[in-house]
């Protein structure tokens, strides 16, 4: 019987797995994932993701793909794996995808979204889900700064030392910093990003938010290509993969409202 290659569209908690990639332990999402996939499926289920989230990293809208000889009706992939997952992920959305569609390579630009909340005491509620930062930040400032950041550029000052990517270059395509009351909302598209490089842009997009380097210094970093020159990388705790976009599957990977609760 010839296989059928499924896409998922997903959401799942950080806090609640050791990243995305399947660990020893078994306690990755994509092993929890791959073990309710087989029980609806009746087989052993290999995914293949969007992007890898590191542990503590969320996920609105993270995309996989895997190949059965089952035949299920659309709403199994659905609420049928749901049944078999913990409470901190769920299947958002199920498709019968194209035989050569690839969750990674297919995919034409993601977005990450990082949520700070400002404010003078840590808040409970918000442990987990948004980096704190205790004093005010210069917006106005941030978004001077993120706009040189635009375009195709060598990002390896912003690139983690254990990145695998052949290459440093990627387009940003845009950054959007949105208040709403005390959390601000920093949306980051691009063709593709570096490892951990979403949190290190936001780093030093804090840092002269708080008044410690002017707007022109994020450029100066930039240029000089050295990570040693950025400030130091944000929590995994506010970071999000909030959308993935497939042009010959518009509806998979749409992006979500503004706020992920």
């Amino acid at each position: 019987m010839s296989a059928t290659r499924i896409a998922l569209r997903l959401a799942y908690e950080g806090a609640a797995f050791q990243g995305w990639q399947t660990q020893p332990g078994g306690l990755a999402a994509q092993d929890v994932l791959e073990r309710a996939l087989a029980q609806v499926a009746g087989h052993p289920v290999a995914t293949v993701c969007a992007g890898r989230t590191d542990a503590g990293v969320h996920a609105l809208a993270q995309v996989v793909h895997f190949d059965t000889a089952a035949v299920r009706p659309p709403g199994a992939w659905i609420r049928g794996v749901n049944a078999h997952l913990p409470a901190g992920i769920a299947v958002q959305h199920a498709l019968e995808a194209p035989a050569d569609f690839h969750a990674r390579f297919h995919a034409q630009r993601r977005q990450y979204r990082y949520l700070i909340r400002r404010a003078p005491t840590r808040h409970p509620l918000w442990a987990g889900r948004a980096a704190w930062v205790h004093r005010p930040l210069a917006v106005a400032a941030m978004r001077d700064a993120a706009a040189a950041l635009v375009g195709e550029h060598d990002f390896s000052a912003f690139r983690s030392s254990q990145c695998q990517a052949r290459s440093p270059v990627r387009r940003l395509e845009a950054i959007d910093l949105i208040e709403q009351g005390e959390l601000l909302i920093i949306d980051l598209r691009a063709n593709a990003f570096l490892h951990h490089m979403v949190r290190n842009l936001v780093g030093s997009l804090v840092w002269v938010g708080m008044g410690r380097r002017p707007p022109a210094w994020l450029a100066s970093v930039l240029a000089s290509r050295d990570r040693t020159l950025a400030a130091p990388t944000m929590a995994a705790q506010g970071l999000y993969l909030s959308g993935v976009e497939y042009p010959s599957l518009p509806g998979l990977g749409a992006w979500p409202p503004l706020l992920p609760f």
